[in-house]
């Protein structure tokens, strides 16, 4: 709607994880580095925390991406990106082996790990990494943690042949912190925390998704409009994302070229976002995937 009156070529504030929009402000930069560390030296379990919206999943997405890159691109990493945490021990093994494009005709516990090992040996043989990926992971039962932990087990003499990522919100710390989670908190290797962004983050990463989707010009965001988005927004990505395309659909239908920090709350009301007097906005919608999450 918007693209071709603000010389755009693509929607700069998707609510997808497209790792192209990374924004590496100093939170995420440090996260994936600490994440592709770990994974590239196969420590082990991983532990990537983040309040809601501050870009988990696309950190997650890039952190593959640029490991597939580094082993060549030659199908050598092999993922099971777990997104729903809510199963029993039985559903899960099964989802992995479907993640990991593992075929297994028994129904039997024992036969179809012994296929997961069986998988894991030959792709580390081969020079390959081998990661589950589990989001939403504070919603991890104790059963399930206590079964993959035991997945952790499946090693060689030499290195992990699993790489685990724990991505959660951070009652997830809280959860690993339980007595009963001690066996659990031993085998974490790293920790990588994500947090909301600084008004000059905001700044940059507003100014860095429009140069990725196409943006050679003036920038539509006013220095108004950016402080009254920080303001609104607390720095949360997932909220800047909503509020930016919002008010981009405004100045289009407004043909306003440079918006002001007027639009801000025009914008938040489009969205559903309720912004009160202490300009913490509650968010009263699904957003479904976060462009950063």
């Amino acid at each position: 709607m918007y693209l071709s009156y603000y010389g755009l070529t693509e929607e700069p504030f998707r609510l997808t994880p497209d790792p192209r929009f990374l924004h590496l402000a100093e939170p995420h930069r440090k996260a994936l580095l600490r994440i592709l560390e770990s994974l590239a030296f196969r420590k082990g379990i991983v532990l990537a925390m983040g309040p809601i919206g501050t870009g988990k999943t696309t950190l997650l997405h890039a952190a593959q991406h640029i490991l597939d890159q580094k082993l060549g691109g030659q199908s050598r990493l092999a993922t099971a990106f777990v997104v729903n945490p809510t199963l029993t021990r039985d559903e899960f093994l099964e989802t992995v082996l479907d993640e990991f494009g593992i075929t297994c005709e028994s129904s039997s516990k024992p036969r179809r790990l012994q296929a997961l090992h069986e998988f894991l040996l030959a792709n580390y043989n081969r020079g390959g990494i081998a990661v589950l990926i589990l989001d939403e992971a504070h919603l991890l039962s104790p059963e399930l943690l206590g079964e993959i932990r035991l997945l952790t087990n499946i090693d060689s003499y030499r290195s992990n042949l699993l790489q685990v990522v724990l991505c959660g919100q951070p009652e997830l710390a809280a959860v690993l912190a339980k007595p009963e989670m001690k066996a659990m908190q031993q085998r974490i290797a790293v920790v990588a925390q994500l947090r909301a962004l600084t008004l000059s983050e905001t700044r940059a990463y507003v100014a860095g998704r429009l140069h990725k989707a196409g943006l050679r010009g003036a920038s539509p965001f006013s220095e108004q409009f950016i402080a009254g988005l920080f303001t609104a927004t607390s720095g949360v990505p997932r909220l800047i994302n909503l509020i930016c395309d919002n008010a981009l659909v405004i100045g289009f239908k407004s043909h306003t070229v440079c918006l002001g920090d007027d639009v801000v709350q025009e914008a938040a009301g489009g969205c559903r976002l309720d912004i009160g007097d202490d300009r913490v906005p509650a968010v009263h919608m699904s957003t479904g995937p976060s462009a950063l999450q």
